[in-house]
């Protein structure tokens, strides 16, 4: 869209410095409509829909099933981890996570980077901060109730 804008400031940059040599007055041209300007991107919470349903799905398998308790506990938890990490980083972290217990050197490629650490340990305060916030009881899961 900021392309489109671009073009059209110099289209008519040209067309004003042509009707200048000329002497006609060009008509004003109508602004370009409101809805077409899309809201820019920030570096936080800039999460894919496939990023947020893994991860929603994945916590509400860890919580204890697919339930709305669960769904409402769980969005509110990658919205807060979202908010405090780029897509970047978090898909870094978690690929450290996931792979930081594969033993030998294919292990080793995940433990030992110097950003491994820090970004594991990004990602654990801000889930713990997310867990905190989101779950009613620090997100512990409690026993199912038994059917009578």
């Amino acid at each position: 869209m900021k392309l489109k804008a671009v073009v059209f400031m110099i289209l008519n940059s040209v067309m004003l410095s042509g009707f200048a040599e000329t002497g006609n007055q060009p008509a004003p041209v109508p602004p370009a409509p409101a809805s077409t300007a899309q809201p820019p991107v920030t570096a936080n919470n800039d999460f894919p829909t496939l990023t947020r349903v893994e991860y929603v799905l994945s916590c509400m398998q860890q919580k204890g099933g697919k339930n709305y308790d669960n769904l409402y506990h769980c969005v509110c938890a990658v919205d807060k981890i979202a908010a405090n990490m780029s897509h970047e980083e978090f898909m870094q972290a978690e690929t450290f996570e996931t792979n930081k217990n594969l033993a030998g050197e294919r292990g080793g490629a995940f433990r030992d980077p110097p950003q491994s650490k820090t970004l594991r340990d990004k990602l654990k305060a801000v889930t713990d901060e997310a867990t905190a916030a989101c779950f009613p009881n620090g997100g512990k899961v409690s026993a199912p109730k038994k059917k009578k």
